[in-house]
């Protein structure tokens, strides 16, 4: 998915339709809802450039804006029939908010292979599937967490490693650093969150942006489980690379950062069966708003702990596949 663009595929097959329109440096404010239809009727935007207030109309509206954006516009879509946020009957908007655990793993200078050296490319990437907790026995043992996590890897010469490791100065030492150094592997593990409702995001009573659209208030933490998770990956990589023969191995890091930086951010308007404790149904349709689809990240339930994009666009495929025979059946005259 690291590969894909809108610009070379999605995009241009839109075009072709003639029924295409892109509206840049346009910035939703809210989606307008009618209480008495019960539906979406189109969204309110602010165009950046000129700060003109204007609103588009539709049968359908789409949010894919991305996790946190697409709950900020929902959010922000209060009205008397929702004062919480639009499709918020069940109180779960903005809640359960995930992200992936990374930077834990492990370094090693690899022994060797001095003679094979990359000119204009570099050796791919590897990925480790899951192998921790496959089994409900094994997730009730002594691991010390549940589910699991993948490891994502690269080999790599460190040029002027030799030069780096011990001090100097002069023209020797400047010409050492552009020599190839050893062969390294890293292994970074991205670790799955589980979802929890004390981490969600709301409106801020005080930030605004400067044309009056509340912030995002977030309250994010890892928990126990994610803690104990993060330590196992450093541990286990250091122990993978020490029976590969590196040498020097050493792990990343021994505490996550932030929330966030996995930039995987999911959930805060999930899917689920219960009108009650989701906001979508199985098609990433709400619940309380026929009309209204959200086609990103907002729509996850738990995080696994794969790199999420595939399945946001085959959510998006299929709900709007979903969308366009409802349509058809006149659904949304």
């Amino acid at each position: 998915a690291s590969y894909f663009s809108t610009q070379g595929s999605t995009l241009p097959a839109a075009r072709k339709t003639g029924r295409l329109e892109v509206r840049t440096n346009a910035i939703v404010e809210k989606v307008a809802y009618d209480k008495e239809t019960r539906r979406a009727t189109g969204v309110h935007v602010i165009d950046s450039q000129t700060d003109e207030r204007l609103f588009f109309s539709s049968k359908l509206v789409f949010l894919c804006a991305s996790t946190l954006g697409s709950t900020q516009i929902l959010l922000n879509s209060r009205s008397e029939a929702f004062p919480d946020g639009l499709a918020n009957s069940s109180g779960a908007l903005g809640k359960y908010l995930m992200d992936h655990t990374m930077a834990a793993g492990a370094f090693a200078v690899m022994p060797g292979y001095d003679d094979v050296i990359t000119r204009g490319h570099r050796p791919n990437g590897i990925y480790i599937p899951r192998f921790r907790n496959l089994s409900p026995a094994e997730e009730s043992g002594d691991m010390g967490f549940v589910r699991g996590y993948g490891y994502q890897g690269m080999a790599m010469r460190l040029q002027g490693f030799p030069a780096l490791a011990q001090p100097g100065f002069g023209a020797d030492w400047k010409k050492s650093l552009t020599g190839f150094g050893p062969w390294a592997m890293f292994l970074s593990g991205f670790g799955e969150c589980l979802p929890s409702e004390a981490n969600r995001v709301k409106l801020s009573e005080r930030a605004r942006d400067r044309w009056g659209i509340p912030q995002l208030d977030i309250r994010f933490e890892w928990s126990e489980n994610e803690l104990a998770m993060y330590r196992d990956i450093g541990q286990e990589a250091v122990a993978m690379l020490e029976a590969a023969g590196g040498v020097h191995v050493s792990p990343l890091s021994q505490t996550p950062p932030p929330g966030g930086v996995g930039i995987h951010e999911m959930g805060t308007a999930r899917m689920g069966r219960d009108p009650r404790t989701s906001v979508l149904g199985s098609h990433c349709q709400a619940h309380d708003v026929q009309n209204l689809f959200v086609t990103d990240g907002a729509c996850m339930t738990s995080s696994a702990c794969q790199n999420p994009s595939l399945t946001y666009m085959a959510l998006t495929a299929r709900a709007c596949a979903f969308a366009a025979r409802q349509l058809e059946g006149g659904a949304y005259a």
